[in-house]
């Protein structure tokens, strides 16, 4: 039996996690799945959006679902302290599109420094925010984004930075990069500046197989992504460390939309299929990837973010129709 953590948090989080587990517990998989809080309506009932026995269940889990969850000013972002605690540095995100087979590629994020370190000072007039790169921060992500090229058969690794104005700590993380890739020569390996990357995603997609890039990068990339697949309503994430990974779809919590059954529960479907690969559960996976692509190139049930009218109940039952 796999013990899994379940977040549902805020708003439309709630609303995919539901779907979701019913379509796992579909699977001839034994699960045993463990609700926890966090986010804005738990820190208006406990005070903290991210209580200490959250954080243990995760520790203590094969893997964690995760839903999304609203910000909080005063307090730290919750999933980027779960991040932090569960030491999840991978962040993984399949940007692939049902309809233009050039768009078809994944982004491998630094998930734990940068400038989400949480390094910050200064006063009412001057802040300053501290960008931390480290030689094993630039190892790890580095040789994960190769060999998961290898293990996908992708051809390329391309990494993104800025190291022509941030010459120290982007210069660590190119000079990693190609000392890494000359280990690596069944695979082809460039890089971009993080502009010219943006300009590229939009005007030639079809270069990029595997992209490697640092925290703030893979992260505005990866909404760069949904920009091009036309919904964020598609692209489900893995955060993967040594000892266990947590899955979440990329989309946030929605309030504007939340309790209306419009969510798109996609994302957040396809984030459990990430999870049931981590767990070494492929053929479970392909058989709901299988289950939802039908929907998608059917065209036929589709909520407001892919320009229908259904709702996420309604889109829900196809999947498991197809199941």
């Amino acid at each position: 039996m796999y013990k899994i953590t379940v977040i549902p948090g805020d708003g439309i989080g709630k609303e995919v996690m539901k779907p979701t587990l019913e379509i796992l517990e579909t699977t001839n998989i034994s699960f045993d799945f463990i609700n926890k809080e966090a986010g804005k309506d738990c820190y208006d009932k406990n005070k903290t959006n991210l209580p200490i026995d959250t954080i243990e269940s995760c520790k203590n889990s094969d893997a964690t679902l995760f839903g999304a969850v609203t910000s909080i000013p005063e307090q730290k972002s919750a999933i980027v302290t779960l991040r932090k605690e569960l030491d999840l540095y991978i962040n993984q995100r399949p940007i692939k599109s049902y309809s233009n087979p050039n768009i078809n590629f994944t982004i491998i994020r630094e998930n734990s420094e940068g400038l989400y370190s949480h390094l910050e000072e200064g006063n009412d007039s001057e802040v300053i925010a501290l960008r931390k790169i480290t030689n094993k921060g630039c190892e790890r992500i580095i040789n994960y984004a190769f060999n998961y090229a290898k293990k996908t058969n992708r051809k390329k690794v391309t990494a993104v930075h800025k190291a022509n104005v941030l010459p120290i700590t982007d210069g660590i993380f190119k000079n990693k990069f190609y000392e890494i890739a000359k280990n690596n020569k069944n695979i082809l390996s460039d890089d971009y500046y993080i502009d010219a990357t943006a300009m590229y995603l939009i005007t030639n997609p079809e270069k990029f197989d595997v992209i490697v890039t640092t925290n703030l990068f893979g992260d505005i990339l990866s909404d760069e992504g949904g920009g091009l697949l036309g919904t964020l309503g598609l692209i489900p994430s893995a955060n993967i460390g040594d000892k266990t990974g947590l899955f979440e779809p990329v989309h946030g919590s929605a309030p504007d939309i939340a309790g209306l059954n419009k969510a798109n529960p996609i994302a957040m479907i396809l984030s459990s299929c990430l999870m049931l690969e981590y767990i070494n559960k492929q053929t479970e996976a392909d058989k709901i990837y299988e289950a939802v692509n039908k929907v998608i190139k059917e065209n036929k049930i589709k909520t407001p973010d892919l320009g229908g009218n259904n709702n996420t109940t309604e889109i829900t039952n196809e999947i498991m129709h197809n199941l």
